[in-house]
């Protein structure tokens, strides 16, 4: 779902990525008011879980790849405007340090993964949990919430996708950019993620019911009430397992090179061909070029991905916190006298 440079032409990269902008200093301002200092650290941990998860690609229809996101999990422990960030913090670096997913599609990949996810999961989380303790309600509507999730936004990203044929495409018809109808991109995109969000639901409704039993506080919203050190060797033992995420073969769907392009469609559209590779990331498809065993430099990037993810966030709720205390504790300005 990381949607490339060149899918996406400029009538709709530009306004998402103008449109995603307001959304994060709403939730920005949202995490300052509510977020406490002592929840910091496990939205960094959640930040860098969903960063990690996206590295285990999973075989599915028609040979290509998919991964879970892990958005609901954040908004179920945080909030999803919490969610929001931290999502949002693992797909910039994602696209800024590894080329995955496009620069100039930065707005339209986190309105997908950061915003549609998160709160059509929580929406769904809640209408089924309600207000009722129980720990098993609560499971399977977190299981419910993370794959209404993941299915609306696969909906916005094939809508976006599938738009582009219609909004930019040359004088013999071919398209410009992506080069998918609607009557292609919603069905393929979302009939793969209607099968995705089963591990998504999966992975969601396991995390949920082991914290439940181990700190039942941070499925209230609240600070942990135990150390979060186990969350951190978990968070290294996935970094370590993240070479699994090899094994599946093939492109996710709408993230082809183009010369994938031209052998499928019978010509490469100009619009992409001018904006693919328009950034070159540092380790892009999360392969160092200085280490040559690539299980080994997934490792690697997936530690740098995930430190640089801990880092950002945690600098970032700081900040957002030490403005909050400044604003409660610096007293109201008497009115001068004229």
């Amino acid at each position: 779902m990381h949607i490339p440079d060149g899918y996406l032409g400029p009538l709709t990269y530009a306004p998402l990525d103008a449109a995603i902008v307001p959304i994060w200093a709403v939730a920005a301002s949202r995490v300052r008011r509510h977020l406490k200092a002592r929840q910091i650290p496990l939205m960094s941990l959640a930040a860098a879980f969903s960063f990690v998860l996206m590295m285990f690609n999973v075989p599915v229809i028609g040979g290509t790849t998919a991964h879970a996101v892990g958005a609901l999990l954040i908004a179920v422990l945080l909030g999803p405007w919490a969610a929001c960030l931290a999502v949002s913090t693992a797909l910039v670096i994602q696209a800024l340090a590894f080329g995955d997913g496009g620069i100039t599609a930065i707005g339209a990949n986190c309105l997908n993964m950061a915003v549609v996810m998160p709160f059509v999961g929580f929406a769904a989380y809640r209408l089924v949990s309600g207000s009722a303790p129980d720990l098993r309600r609560k499971v399977m509507a977190s299981g419910i919430g993370a794959y209404c999730g993941l299915v609306a936004a696969s909906i916005t990203a094939g809508l976006e996708i599938g738009l582009q044929p219609l909004l930019a495409h040359d004088p013999s018809g071919h398209a410009l950019y992506a080069p998918y109808s609607l009557q292609v991109a919603v069905p393929s995109m979302v009939g793969i993620h209607l099968v995705v969000g089963l591990l998504e639901a999966a992975v969601t409704m396991g995390v949920v019911a082991a914290l439940g039993r181990t700190d039942p506080a941070l499925l209230e919203m609240r600070p942990a009430s135990k150390p979060l050190t186990w969350i951190g060797g978990t968070l290294g033992l996935l970094i370590l397992l993240t070479p699994l995420g090899l094994l599946a073969s093939g492109p996710a769907w709408g993230e082809w090179d183009p010369a994938a392009i031209k052998a499928a469609t019978g010509y490469l559209p100009a619009g992409l061909q001018k904006l693919n590779g328009v950034w070159t990331a540092a380790m892009p498809d999360y392969a160092p070029g200085f280490i040559k065993n690539p299980y080994v430099g997934y490792i690697v990037a997936a530690f740098t991905g995930t430190t640089l993810t801990i880092a950002i966030v945690w600098l970032a709720g700081l900040l957002m916190g030490r403005r909050r205390q400044d604003t409660v504790s610096r007293p109201d300005e008497e009115p001068k006298m004229p």
